[in-house]
């Protein structure tokens, strides 16, 4: 009965050190992301630019392009012990809202969606979503303030889920062709490569 306490005890710890790894290390998370898509929505068909600057709203981690629509991946890490939740459709963090993020991800999807428009010749929406990473999620995925929240895993199963447009494989390229147009390379991972 001690071994098994003990080993119980070992496995809740291991796990809390590990789902709390992306904090720890001061990271947002992108390269986990980054396996994650590459392994699950990429090998079923979708494509995924990584670290593209969306012009005047700063960079995007993941534009994914898919059979089922176009999504605007932001990745974050919290606390472990940071509360995240939704109130009447808002996020809250630990008891308070996050109007600066909610409103610079939507415009980013937005001018995204403007700008992979512009170059394709046809008017696409882009959906924003936010992988979580670490932090006590309430429930999980949630939509506040038009932004659906959730880890990775069940974040790329509710972009599988949940469509927002019937692309055919032809129209997934074309879209991703016109997206590395509008979108040039950005993001953290290209300026520590500069520097």
């Amino acid at each position: 009965m001690a071994v098994a306490v003990a080993s119980a005890d070992v496995y809740v710890h291991w796990r809390v050190y590990h789902s709390s790894r992306v904090w720890r290390l001061g990271l947002r998370g992108d390269e986990r992301m980054n396996r994650v898509l590459r392994h699950t929505l990429e090998r079923r068909g979708h494509r995924v630019l990584h670290a593209r600057t969306v012009p005047g709203h700063g960079s995007a981690d993941q534009l994914v392009i898919g059979p089922g629509g176009l999504w605007l991946v932001h990745n974050e890490a919290w606390h472990p012990d940071a509360e995240i939740s939704h109130h009447g459709g808002k996020l809250f963090i630990d008891g308070r809202t996050q109007s600066k993020l909610v409103g610079a991800l939507t415009a980013r999807a937005e001018a995204a969606a403007v700008a992979v428009s512009r170059v394709a010749e046809v008017p696409v929406k882009v959906t924003p979503v936010l992988a979580v990473h670490g932090g006590d999620l309430v429930r999980t995925p949630f939509a506040a303030d038009g932004i659906v929240f959730a880890p990775p895993l069940k974040l790329v199963r509710w972009m599988s889920r949940n469509p927002t447009a019937d692309l055919s494989p032809d129209e997934v390229e074309g879209l991703m062709r016109a997206a590395v147009q509008a979108l040039p390379i950005g993001g953290r991972s290209a300026l520590s490569a500069a520097a």
